[in-house]
């Protein structure tokens, strides 16, 4: 018989897991020339469609609620939904996963950065540390090193816009931390994926316009089933169940496993070296990552 908090792990590490393949299937995708916004926008429409039967009684019951909260709900759409997946989906055409994921794994450190800047949790001189140092890693990682790239504002477009992408899901987790709705976990996730859908769509249609043409083949459905079915809703569904056994701050900790999967996948699918400047920016991020979670004693 399995003990609770050893289930709460498998949770919590398939979890990170799936989310960590998201970024390899990003890379996929963009190899087989799948538009992002495009890929983004199915990914989420079907997970509507699987949510649509467990949720929409509750969304229709609180929809007076739902309408009251509209403005942050819209915020929080555009932030996850809209932008972040997107971004991250274009930003892996121009860059490694090693560099994207290691800069999307200073999300728990900017959090506390947002938190700070929207005067919705007190910061302390341990937490300001650790955002300098972590955006200190995030530099190294876009610089490659290369202090000279500051100057010439010569930078690869996909770690700039994979930074983009850090910042939205930094806002959004911060954003979410300032209210607590009254809606279950599924029924939530349902509002907000409908309110990215909403402004996801728009981006969809202008990148059609574009000439960014989708073929409905066999490497599309595999990466489309992928991503609805894991990152999408088994990793959301078992990060709930996890922290429901272990509690939110012990779980958090798993995040940081991202990083290591999603390395090791890149280096054995796509052949990526971990270069020098992916030492140096990691190290600095995990020194922002340890002086963050530092607790100030009180006398």
């Amino acid at each position: 018989m399995i003990s609770r908090n050893k289930t709460a792990y498998i949770f919590l590490i398939l979890a990170t897991l799936f989310w960590s393949g998201n970024f390899i299937v990003g890379k996929a995708a963009s190899l087989f020339e799948i538009p992002p916004f495009t890929l983004n926008f199915y990914r989420w429409t079907f997970a509507w469609l699987i949510l649509a039967p467990f949720t929409l009684r509750e969304i229709f019951q609180k929809k007076n609620y739902i309408l009251k909260n509209i403005k942050l709900i819209l915020v929080l759409g555009i932030t996850s939904i809209t932008v972040f997946n997107s971004i991250v989906y274009y930003s892996l055409n121009f860059t490694q996963v090693i560099s994207g994921v290691l800069m999307i794994s200073t999300i728990p450190v900017m959090i506390i950065f947002f938190c700070w800047i929207l005067k919705i949790e007190k910061t302390n001189f341990y937490q300001i540390s650790g955002v300098i140092f972590s955006l200190l890693g995030v530099a190294v990682i876009v610089t490659k090193a290369d202090l000279g790239k500051l100057f010439s504002l010569n930078f690869n477009k996909g770690d700039l816009w994979m930074v983009v992408a850090m910042f939205s899901w930094a806002m959004y987790s911060a954003l979410l931390k300032k209210k607590k709705f009254d809606l279950t976990h599924i029924s939530f996730l349902q509002t907000i994926i409908t309110a990215g859908l909403i402004l996801l769509l728009p981006a969809y249609l202008i990148e059609m316009a574009l000439g960014y043409k989708l073929n409905v083949n066999l490497p599309f459905v595999l990466t489309l089933s992928y991503v609805v079915l894991f990152p999408g809703l088994a990793s959301f569904f078992f990060w709930i169940k996890g922290i429901s056994i272990i509690g939110s701050n012990r779980s958090g900790i798993f995040l940081h496993l991202m990083p290591i999967f999603s390395t090791v996948m890149a280096v054995i699918i796509f052949n990526e070296k971990f270069m020098d400047f992916h030492l140096i920016g990691a190290t600095l991020i995990i020194a922002g990552i340890v002086l963050s979670s530092k607790k100030v004693k009180h006398d």
